[in-house]
């Protein structure tokens, strides 16, 4: 049977992020994707017009649809908007035998809060304890550890400060600092250090959505978690590199990047 990932994430009207980009991602990866829809945005390049989250009843019945009928070989979660949001999810997670990538999206590429203040709490500490993969942008560190990461030397810090919140495995991105791309994997005692060269292109709509995502693909497929991380890294940072212009704004990454490296 065709490996199968779901992902759980809010809708980008854009078709840069959320739910769009990840089903994107697992289209390129190989994977039958499936989506549990938690919120509908108003958006586009220039940002979030608007936000409206889903009943919790609609998406505890979308996850038993697919799950208890179609099976799943990883769950991967992105935006989560409210405290019963998260503790419905995590709950569904923790009873679903597969590995789950967690990325606590907490503001859109643009600085538009995607998830309330309210929920913090509950994603320290019901959503990260359930996390095979946490993967935390230097602002969600910031937000949900109080830890600032400011050069290459303090991601090890940061990763610290998630882990105490009890994910197996933590993957601290890197990709506000200057110079290269670095991001910390680690799970408090073996580590890698992932790196890539930093491209002149501010087309980078999607990159955490997609960055998860390709991890979940990985997982599904049987790989290790550095196996999987490893191999996501190389496919968003080729995405990155062929981002491009899209409405008056920020463009997406390209999803589709390696499927037309031969095209003419």
């Amino acid at each position: 049977m065709i490996t199968r990932v779901l992902t759980v994430a809010g809708s980008d009207s854009g078709g840069g992020a959320g739910i769009q980009a990840d089903l994107k991602t697992m289209l390129a990866l190989g994977v039958h994707g499936m989506s549990v829809l938690t919120a509908v945005t108003a958006q586009n390049s220039l940002g979030v017009q608007g936000a409206w989250e889903l009943p919790v009843d609609a998406v505890r019945a979308q996850y038993r649809s697919v799950v208890d009928d179609i099976g799943v070989q990883a769950v991967k979660t992105g935006m989560l908007s409210s405290a019963e949001l998260v503790e419905t999810v995590a709950e569904l997670i923790s009873g679903t035998d597969a590995p789950a990538v967690v990325d606590p999206v907490g503001v859109s590429k643009h600085g538009d809060p995607l998830l309330a203040a309210s929920a913090l709490d509950s994603v320290r500490t019901r959503l990260l304890p359930v996390a095979t993969v946490a993967t935390p942008n230097l602002d969600e560190v910031a937000q949900l550890t109080g830890v600032r990461a400011e050069s290459e030397q303090d991601l090890r810090r940061a990763a610290a400060a998630v882990l105490e919140f009890g994910p197996r495995w933590v993957l601290i991105k890197g990709g506000h600092l200057s110079g290269d791309a670095v991001d910390l994997l680690t799970d408090g005692s073996e580590e890698h250090l992932l790196r890539a060269p930093r491209y002149d292109n501010r087309h980078t709509h999607g990159t955490g959505c997609t960055l998860a995502s390709a991890i979940a693909c990985g997982l599904a497929r049987g790989r290790s978690v550095p196996e999987a991380v490893t191999a996501a890294k190389a496919y968003v940072t080729g995405a990155i590199a062929a981002g491009f212009a899209l409405g008056a704004g920020i463009g997406p990454v390209d999803h589709g990047w390696a499927l037309r490296r031969d095209t003419p």
